[in-house]
């Protein structure tokens, strides 16, 4: 299995800081994987996930993904941001096609394959809609189905569920698997949700306190797609417990 994510001896020390924020970062994920990454807050999660998108250059150590050395951002990764970036003028199917756009002209295949994920996304009946007529969980949907349309090989995400209602959020959490398992895609997700962890990943990697290594690696057993029901099963709620108190013996809550 080819590794996507790879991170040696990653160091991050940012202009004028006495101390790193990052230090020897040990990462890798396997193609198809999904992995989140917790710990407390200014632990480095972002800075880390900012390096392996390249908009961050690390202090030494390198990161590859695919096997290409990052110094720049690359067309074979999409950021998702906390917050979604929605262009005010343009609808929600115009706003999912836009990195095509921006690529090529635009072929009828790929309008027809944003309607089909817009579709998955639960927004078929709002795609002639701008943003503002959209809910919070409305536009995370748009920027779920912008994100995974391009198929990427690696989709960075930054808290992207933090400030969705639970019933939204569990709903997202459902069809960010399905997208993922359809269009194979290798996820790197930042969350300070231990359930929302558990949850959607193959596994779940823990930051320690500043400067921040990997202190703990957690697999999870079950297989994906998920049921939402997984989550109240015993076997579920034993990891959930076991990262807990790993996160409280390495500095609190996340």
């Amino acid at each position: 299995m080819t590794r996507m994510i790879d991170c040696q001896q990653v160091k991050m020390q940012f202009k004028g800081n006495l101390d790193p924020i990052l230090t020897n970062i040990n990462l890798q994920v396997q193609e198809g994987d999904f992995v989140s990454i917790i710990g407390k807050s200014g632990s480095g999660k972002t800075t880390l996930l900012q390096m392996i998108g390249g908009l961050l250059e690390p202090t030494a150590g390198e990161v590859k993904v695919n096997g290409t050395l990052i110094q720049e951002p690359i067309d074979e990764i999409t950021y998702v941001f906390q917050k979604p970036v929605l262009l005010e003028w343009r609808n929600i199917l115009e706003n999912v096609l836009m990195p095509l756009e921006l690529k090529r002209r635009l072929t009828k295949t790929d309008i027809e394959q944003a309607r089909e994920v817009i579709n998955i996304v639960g927004l078929a009946s709002h795609e002639n809609k701008y943003p503002h007529e959209l809910s919070g969980g409305m536009m995370s949907r748009v920027t779920l189905a912008r994100a995974l349309l391009s198929q990427p090989k690696v989709l960075l995400m930054d808290e992207p569920f933090s400030a969705l209602d639970a019933m939204t959020k569990e709903q997202l959490q459902i069809e960010l698997m399905e997208l993922s398992n359809r269009f194979s895609t290798t996820v790197l997700f930042i969350t300070h949700d231990i359930t929302e962890a558990v949850y959607l990943s193959d596994r779940v990697v823990l930051l320690g306190d500043q400067p921040a290594q990997v202190i703990n690696e957690f697999s999870i057993p079950f297989p994906r797609p998920r049921p939402k029901e997984l989550k109240f099963d015993v076997a579920f709620t034993k990891i959930i417990k076991e990262i807990h108190e790993q996160v409280e013996v390495n500095g609190g809550a996340t």
